[in-house]
This record gives C-alpha cells, structure tokens and sequence, in this order.
C-alpha cells in the first residue's frame, strides 16, 4: 500500500491534505476504500455544514455495509465533491485523487498522523 508522503491521515482512515490558502481536502484512505470494498453509494455533507473533528460527517455504502466517515479536523465545509455522488466507484478507482469535501476556518488537527505512523497503523490493523 503506498500512501502519499505529504497527505496526513487519521487514526480512522481518512487521509488530509493541506492547502496553500489554509483550506484542507479530505478523502478515505486505501486502506480504508480496499476493506469496505466496491462502493455504491456516498451521502455527503454540504456546504456551509459544520464538522468536527472524531465526528461522523458522511458515511458510504458499499457491497459491504455502510460506513461512517469521520472528520480529522474541525471546520467548516467550503466544497463538496459532486463527481463521487454521481460515481462513488471512483473512490475504489483512485482514493487519493477521489477527496469528498473541503474544509476551511480549520481547527483540532492534534490527532493527525504522518505517512510512517499511519503506515505502521494499518500494518497493525491489517
């Protein structure tokens, strides 16, 4: 499993990138998209929606079950990814190219995880 050296992750797998103008792009990790599974459907939050960080924001639907999506940050929602509500297989496709939202006015990031603990945390897990 390769995951991207400069994304952070969360302890529940979803991975984090850090934006230049301080918003944050969250995604589910490969991990976490190769243990759910094909995924068929994902309720996003919207717009404008408040997160907070150890808390369930979205959940997916795969051949599975479904599945919470946990926030790594607080913040608020600033975009929503259109394309995966549309074509949520495009997470099993290419997780780290696949984010789910954007967050901005960002908080709580204490929890994060770089490459090598989170790697070390699926080599756990797995």
């Amino acid at each position: 499993m390769l995951n991207p050296e400069e994304l952070k992750y969360s302890k529940t797998h979803e991975w984090l990138k850090e934006e230049a103008d301080g918003t944050v792009t969250i995604g589910l990790t490969d991990f976490a998209q190769d243990s759910l599974g094909d995924i068929v459907f994902v309720n996003l939050p919207e717009a404008g929606d408040e997160v907070k960080a150890g808390e369930s924001f979205a959940d997916v639907e795969s051949v599975k079950a479904v599945s919470d999506v946990f926030s790594p940050v607080s913040g608020t929602v600033s975009a929503v990814n259109e394309e995966i509500l549309d074509n949520p297989a495009l997470v099993n496709e290419d997780c780290y190219n696949a984010w789910l939202i954007k967050v901005e006015n960002v908080s709580d990031r204490e929890e994060l995880l770089d490459n090598k603990a989170y790697e070390e945390l699926c080599e756990k897990e797995g």
